[in-house]
């Protein structure tokens, strides 16, 4: 007989790993269909999902029993998705009010001069990559179009275009971390 909810809150709040797991076993999935409607993005979805389950274990003596857990859950992924969001628009607004996108806001030389070497850096980068994932990637970020557009463009599923785009910025991310170039450049240009 598998245990309630209820049973579920009462262990997990005891400190129960079990129950812990059982619960993500149980919500996960829900969970990660829910986020990825809106984030599009398999790898911030996975970080998402991460997060909440890292609140939850680390506010189990607070959970109580009697509302729905599911609920709680839930709650939680919708505010971590705004969250999400409202960084999304911070990074860009940041970036449009620096040297990048607003070059009438800037007449020093030396910022445009920077902005332009990051640009052809991320191109660099982006060239270096497999072919495939290439194509892909640009596809993606500098086109913008969806995965399903792609996905019929090329042949593919959904699916393996998301892994070559989730694979891609991996790569990017790592190199540009090797360079000491700001990441945030790289998420505010390419991240959608």
């Amino acid at each position: 007989m598998f245990p309630t909810e209820d049973e579920l809150v009462e262990r997990l709040r005891n400190g129960d790993v079990a129950a812990f797991d059982q619960v993500y076993e149980k919500y996960a999935p829900k969970l990660y269909a829910f986020s990825n409607k809106y984030l599009k993005s398999k790898e911030e979805t996975e970080e998402l999902v991460q997060s909440v389950f890292l609140k939850v274990w680390e506010n189990q003596k607070t959970l109580r029993g009697g509302t729905s857990f599911k609920s709680f859950l839930f709650t939680i992924a919708y505010n971590e998705i705004c969250n999400v969001f409202r960084q999304r628009k911070n990074l860009r607004q940041f970036i449009a009010n620096s040297l990048l996108i607003n070059e009438e806001a800037t007449s020093e030389p030396e910022a445009k001069i920077d902005a332009e070497f990051i640009k052809e850096d991320l191109d660099r980068l982006i060239a270096n990559l497999p072919e495939r994932q290439q194509i892909i990637f640009r596809k993606s970020r500098q086109e913008g179009m969806s995965t399903k557009d792609i996905a019929t463009e090329l042949g593919l599923s959904a699916g393996t275009v998301d892994n070559y785009i989730s694979e891609s910025l991996k790569i990017i991310r790592k190199k540009l971390n090797e360079r000491d170039i700001a990441g945030l450049l790289f998420i505010s240009l390419f991240i959608h």
